[in-house]
């Protein structure tokens, strides 16, 4: 596990992380205390991990997105670790995991922090909303309404990590009840959160769920089967998906684990890239098939290992633990033949000891699988124990021996009987069966002299003789005692196996990983990736990169390249028209640098991709109905993430941004954030893409001139009216939106687009623009001219008639007409 480290904000405070706090103030310039105190709230449910703390020596709150944990929660005790708090807060109502790692941390000697439990309301998600609301952040004004104090807290703290944000509202309860820092002070003056800041596992590249989301990295859908549409969840068309040929659950979890936590450490790289080099050479199809098929067989360990320790093994469970050690040590001597050179290989051939061996070889030796599920029991096979092996030949004995009896019975019983046999009854014992007559009608004609009457069943009467009492005497509960000793041999078998359960465990970390990267590899040898070349330096180049999963659902991908050094081209500015490739380019470009963040094989001719520390988004616009906030202003969060988090060694992807408000400010909103990195020292410039229909950005200059700075656009060509997209990208600035265009290819009617392109001609030249459902003033007066003299050619003295035909024929539809014109 990777060590952690807390993100410090500020450019000048050294770190990269994000800080949300006012600008001057500074742990450095506090009077520092004598004794900080660090108190920590954790909360863990269904795998997951939310924590946050509070630092005195700053007045400082770290918090750290929902993170999966294992069962021995690693993470948290290196968490632990680092932060090393006086205090945990925890919930009284908690998981089984989080039970056993407390009492783990009470029995060390060397570290023993006050733990204390608060009732599992106090980690309500409204609770940890509203103790936010009312913390006293004294860098806020005093007069901030609830609605904007809320809009700023949305963009310090992810609302999103449901535990983590369930755990901070324990923590400012504690924090009240302490008083931390303020204990001489009026208890009307709370304790002070002067910053925010963001934590993150050290040597781990730093993205939000929304830029997961965006690239489109892992994608849920509803199961297509109707029995599942409640419960069923499968993934679509997304990276993890066309990745994900692990053979084995574990694989796929611990896959879903390394694109959750994409690592800068350049070992762990190398280690997963040679094993994906290896098996993506066609010569070694034969080695990946053969450990293919054996990962297939190999079952969840540690859950057969939790029933072993609670003696609540099934047959199925020693069918499955047998055929996933078996297929284990084949798999440690089919790697055996590997090179030893590639650092897994070396792991496999010696952490698979021979424990392995002895334990597949016990339960071949002892369990009788074929009768365990002829019987759905543990049964053993022969010569293991010979007091079983005794009594299971005086068991099969039995039939022909109580045969014997019977005839002997017979010979004894009234002659109406015309037979009867005598049974054994597990529990009960041995008894005598006998036809019921048809004289036996009531209970007492069931009664026969020299036998115990027992219980009637299926026209059967059965009883106890003196010869079956003494069956009983001799022979016993043979099945009985049978399964009670075959159940101690199954005890002594389940312990000899938990005392090497360390080997089996061993074993599952190095299966799993052999799994994700066989996986890995099989995908890269199908869709053509390329290993790609991985440095320490702030440089990527990708030649003819590809988009991983637009290539799949297109019947012809353009390739386009990607360059970013250190000094020239950080700053990429994309512009073209809507539907030219734009957004996919961005996305191509993220995904490869991601897909390089794991380990994989890349999508691109070649690829050499300098290690980022974070990966942030501006892409998608979305909606948050329990934030409470417009898509405009969950925009602005995400730009003001990437602005404050970005470092020199991140990758920021920006498509549209400035779109949510009116053209003015949200162009200028853009120029500003683009001239804050283009102002920065080119040290701490990140790999910058924006995607963007605001032409007047380059138009009117409104970016400084910089070397960082580079133009792009996706080449299209004009054939008579139609527009056709050669997805080409090149450098230069796209001189036409060609809206005109695409909105043609949309299917817009003809009149409505002509309009529109005379409309934006006239805007464009600053001519005046005519509305078209409206007559001219000109023809306004013509017709009223004409009017005025067809009133006066009338005759009104002459008769009434003609009168009568202006004013129907004439002046009233000619004033209707005028009316609706107006």
């Amino acid at each position: 596990m990777a060590e952690l480290e807390s993100l410090r904000g500020g450019r000048g405070g050294g770190g990269g992380g994000m800080n949300f706090g006012p600008p001057g103030i500074n742990g450095d310039e506090e009077e520092e205390e004598d004794t900080p105190t660090v108190l920590l709230s954790v909360l863990a449910q269904h795998g997951q991990m939310g924590l946050c703390f509070y630092d005195s020596k700053d007045s400082s709150l770290h918090f750290m997105r929902d993170t999966p944990d294992n069962y021995d929660l690693h993470l948290l005790a290196r968490v632990l670790q680092e932060v090393s708090p006086q205090v945990i807060i925890t919930s009284a109502k908690q998981e089984r995991c989080m039970t056993r790692f407390l009492q783990q941390l009470g029995s060390n000697p060397d570290y023993k922090p006050e733990v204390v439990t608060y009732p599992y309301v106090d980690f309500g998600m409204e609770v940890g909303k509203q103790r936010l609301l009312s913390a006293h952040l004294p860098f806020l004004p005093a007069s901030i309404s609830e609605r904007d104090k809320m809009s700023y807290l949305s963009s310090c703290i992810s609302f999103d990590s449901h535990l983590m944000l369930r755990a901070v509202g324990a923590l400012l309860k504690c924090l009240d009840r302490r008083r931390v820092g303020v204990e001489l002070e009026d208890s009307s003056v709370g304790v002070p959160i002067l910053q925010f800041n963001a934590y993150t596992l050290k040597g781990v590249v730093c993205i939000d769920p929304d830029t997961y989301s965006v690239l489109q990295i892992f994608k849920s859908e509803l199961h297509p089967s109707v029995y599942k549409l409640h419960s069923g969840e499968k993934e679509g068309l997304s990276l993890y998906g066309i990745l994900n040929r692990c053979r084995c659950k574990f694989g796929s979890k611990l896959l879903r684990q390394w694109f959750l936590r994409p690592t800068q450490d350049l070992a762990v790289l190398h280690r997963r890239q040679e094993v994906i080099r290896f098996f993506t050479s066609p010569r070694n199809s034969d080695a990946l098939s053969t450990l293919q098929s054996s990962l297939r067989n190999i079952s969840n360990i540690p859950t057969l290992l939790r029933r072993m320790s609670l003696s609540h093994t099934k047959v199925s469970d020693w069918q499955s633990l047998y055929k996933t050690v078996y297929n284990v040590v084949c798999i440690r001597d089919t790697v055996r033949h590997l090179p030893q050179s590639i650092h897994l290989f070396r792991d496999i051939s010696e952490g698979f000891s021979d424990d392995l061996h002895h334990v597949a070889s016990l339960i071949s030796r002892v369990v009788d699988f074929e009768t365990s599920i002829a019987e759905n029991r543990f049964t053993i096979k022969p010569n293991v124990d010979p007091a079983i092996d005794e009594k299971k030949r005086r068991m099969m004995g039995l039939s022909d021996f109580l045969t014997d009896v019977a005839r002997r019975e017979l010979e004894h019983l009234d002659a109406r009987i015309p037979s009867c046999c005598v049974i054994y009854i597990p529990l009960i014992g041995f008894l005598l069966s006998v036809p019921r007559l048809p004289s036996m009608v009531e209970k007492e004609d069931f009664q026969i002299e020299g036998l115990d009457f027992m219980f009637l069943s299926e026209d059967r009467l059965h009883y106890r003789s003196q010869r079956t009492k003494e069956l009983d005497d001799l022979l016993g509960d043979l099945h009985c005692v049978i399964r009670d000793m075959e159940t101690a041999v199954m005890t002594q078998l389940q312990s000899a196996i938990l005392e090497r359960s360390a080997s089996l465990y061993k074993v599952l970390d190095l299966t799993a990983e052999l799994d994700c990267l066989m996986a890995m590899s099989a995908a890269s040898q199908e869709y053509g990736y390329t290993s790609p070349k991985l440095t320490s330096h702030r440089k990527i180049t990708v030649t003819q990169g590809r988009h991983p999963l637009l290539e799949l659902c297109s019947p012809v991908f353009v390739a386009n390249s990607f360059q970013s050094s250190e000094s020239q081209g950080r700053v990429k500015i994309i512009t073209g028209p809507n539907s030219s490739g734009k957004s996919i380019y961005l996305k191509q470009v993220g995904l490869i640098v991601f897909m390089a963040l794991i380990g994989s094989d890349v999508p691109a001719k070649e690829a050499e991709i300098g290690l980022v520390d974070g990966m942030f988004t501006r892409m998608q616009s979305r909606e948050s109905v329990s934030v409470g906030l417009s898509t405009f202003m969950i925009d602005l969060n995400q730009m003001a993430q990437a602005l404050n988090s970005s470092t020199g060694n991140s990758l920021v992807l920006i498509d549209e941004f400035g779109k949510g408000t009116n053209t003015v400010d949200g162009l200028s909103l853009l120029a500003a954030s683009m001239s804050h990195w283009l102002r920065r020292p080119p040290v701490d410039v990140p790999h910058v893409l924006l995607a963007t229909n605001f032409h007047s950005l380059l138009q009117l200059a409104l970016l400084p001139s910089s070397g960082l700075l580079s133009l792009l656009t996706l080449e299209t060509a004009v054939d008579g009216d139609e527009l056709v997209f050669l997805y080409q990208l090149k450098e230069g600035i796209c001189q036409s939106s060609y809206a005109a265009n695409i909105a043609t290819l949309a299917g817009l009617p003809t009149s409505l687009v002509q309009r529109g392109v005379e409309v934006s001609e006239l805007y464009r030249t600053g001519r005046l623009i005519k509305r078209i459902d409206k007559a001219s003033s000109d023809e306004q007066a013509n017709r009223c001219r004409s009017l005025v003299e067809a009133f006066l050619s009338l005759d009104l003295e002459d008769t009434e008639l003609d009168l009568q035909h202006f004013m129907k024929e004439e002046l009233l539809p000619s004033a209707g007409e005028l009316l609706n014109r107006s």
